[in-house]
């Protein structure tokens, strides 16, 4: 692994103002740096801040204390060295998958035959090629998820953010995509920066695990992972290290009540 932080989140806070005038703190103090290739998984309570920190990160909101930075530079709105795939598939409806796949492609001017190539080349990465000219509507959510993985890594991004990207599948899928993303990163080495409320999920894909605590959320721990992949889930170690984070998750939920 290349020893290179790529992001670097600085001290980083959010808040926001409610209609009654409160404010909610979302985020306190989160400190993080991210290496080259890392596979970095967040894990945290229910309304901790995990998506509110990709989004930061994404471009897409602004901290309101904080920074992040991109190699050694101030990030501050979207950029196209980094994509994020969410949760909600986010397919254009009118648009074919092929279409889809090479939107961003389209909108930064990539010549059409340029464009059908790398778009081609990554349905084929993400064994959707036979559905290159079906709709959205036509697939099934598992489907439609690789599609949008595909059309992330169109873009050839440098660091990849996913917010819960499979967390709306049923478990079957879900095993699947995993597998498939981890084939995906080997071959591609993205950094990627993956929420997920699954601590097995993170156990499974992660090089290091970051757990948040209970709104404001704060990194509570950055857990270093060493077992070679693919893991297994009946191995013990994975069981030691799911029971460790379930611990601190279930201790920072009792001390919230």
């Amino acid at each position: 692994m290349i020893d290179e932080n790529v992001i670097r989140i600085d001290s980083l806070s959010k808040s926001y103002a409610t209609g009654n005038g409160d404010t909610i703190r979302a985020l306190d103090e989160v400190a993080l740096n991210v290496r080259a290739n890392d596979f970095i998984c967040i894990v945290g309570p229910s309304g901790c801040g995990k998506s509110t920190l990709l989004r930061i990160v994404a471009g897409l909101e602004h901290a309101s204390a904080g920074s992040v930075h991109y190699r050694d530079t101030m990030h501050t709105g979207p950029t196209r060295e980094i994509g994020m795939v969410f949760q909600e598939y986010s397919l254009l409806p009118w648009r074919n998958v092929l279409d889809n796949v090479g939107l961003g492609m389209e909108f930064a001017g990539t010549p059409v035959s340029e464009r059908l190539r790398v778009s081609r080349s990554f349905l084929k990465l993400v064994g959707m090629e036979k559905f290159e000219r079906a709709f959205p509507h036509e697939l099934s959510g598992g489907m439609q998820q690789r599609v949008a993985i595909a059309r992330s890594l169109a873009n050839n991004p440098d660091v990849l953010l996913m917010d819960e990207p499979f967390g709306a599948l049923d478990a079957h899928t879900r095993i699947l995509l995993q597998k498939e993303l981890l084939r995906i990163w080997e071959k591609n080495r993205k950094t990627i920066l993956f929420v997920t409320h699954s601590v097995d999920e993170a156990i499974y894909l992660a090089d290091r695990i970051v757990v948040m605590s209970g709104r404001p959320g704060r990194i509570l721990e950055v857990m270093e992972l060493d077992q070679p992949r693919p893991r297994d889930r009946s191995n013990a170690q994975y069981g030691k290290m799911a029971t460790q984070i379930l611990d601190i998750l279930e201790k920072e939920v009792s001390s919230s009540v």
